[in-house]
């Protein structure tokens, strides 16, 4: 591929979240599980998310999802009953017409990766359009032969930093990031709700200073106040389990993200 290719995958990520921050607020990155609720109402849930989002995570159901809480962990079971797969995911995200504008992402354990085969997944997540990928079980020093198969397609790695990580190391991985850095709020699984107390802030504060490309921060973001707080500390906020859990229970997902969005004259 060309060089616009080998690019256009992690800078459409960066230039949807840069974006969104000069129209004012942090940008919203959110996630759902393909498949979830249902199998049959995937395509339009995500063309759903996607028209309020600026960047859209979608899970790749896993038997053994280490990183997340029970709502993603339910809905990772139940999209797996239903036959999600990764190769099913690819397809209906290639047929999709029109795409999302937003850029997509997917987020999956390493496992179902290799079994599809990391020689036939760049190209095929090219022609899917997906923009990125999110690996939380893959350490920063394992992921060079991912990394470089995915970034000849034009595909990011997304590396992800917690509040225990060492300062060396986030010089290390705010280095090697692409597209943006995924700032976990908190140790722990995903879902629990974060009161964003200043030493998180201050946390954050640390990861932005390390990298060269925009800070997004996840797990436990579910309510404007929240993302009122980070506003002014990240460039993005990442809404998940209670995103999925808008769609479990049947409710709007636009107006429950349009509801999240904080704008400068917002600001606490």
């Amino acid at each position: 591929m060309g060089t616009n290719a080998a690019v256009s995958g992690h800078a459409s990520i960066s230039a949807a979240i840069g974006a969104a921050r000069r129209r004012g607020g942090p940008a919203l990155v959110a996630y759902l599980t393909a498949g979830f609720p249902r199998k049959e109402n995937f395509a339009a849930d995500l063309k759903r998310v996607a028209s309020a989002a600026d960047v859209v995570e979608i899970g790749v159901p896993f038997t053994d999802p280490m990183a997340d809480g029970m709502t993603i962990q339910r809905a990772s079971h139940a999209a797996l009953v239903q036959g999600v797969s990764l190769r099913w995911i690819l397809a209906e995200l290639a047929a999709l017409s029109p795409r999302p504008s937003a850029p997509l992402l997917l987020m999956s354990y390493l496992n179902p990766l290799l079994a599809f085969g990391l020689d036939k997944l760049p190209a095929s997540a090219r022609a899917a359009g997906v923009s990125g990928f999110i690996v939380p079980d893959l350490p920063f020093e394992e992921c060079a032969e991912l990394k470089a198969a995915l970034g000849a397609a034009g595909i990011a790695l997304v590396q992800m930093v917690t509040p225990v990580t060492p300062a060396e190391r986030l010089v290390l991985l705010g280095a090697g990031a692409q597209g943006f850095i995924y700032a976990v709020t908190m140790t722990g699984t995903t879902g629990k709700s974060v009161a964003v107390p200043d030493q998180v802030l201050d946390y954050l504060a640390r990861v932005r200073e390390a990298a060269s490309i925009p800070v997004c921060a996840g797990f436990g973001i579910r309510s404007r106040e929240q993302v009122q707080k980070l506003d002014g500390h990240v460039d993005g906020v990442i809404v998940g389990s209670a995103l999925v859990e808008v769609l479990e229970r049947g409710e709007d997902p636009v107006a429950f993200l349009n509801g999240l969005r904080v704008t400068a004259g917002q600001r606490p």
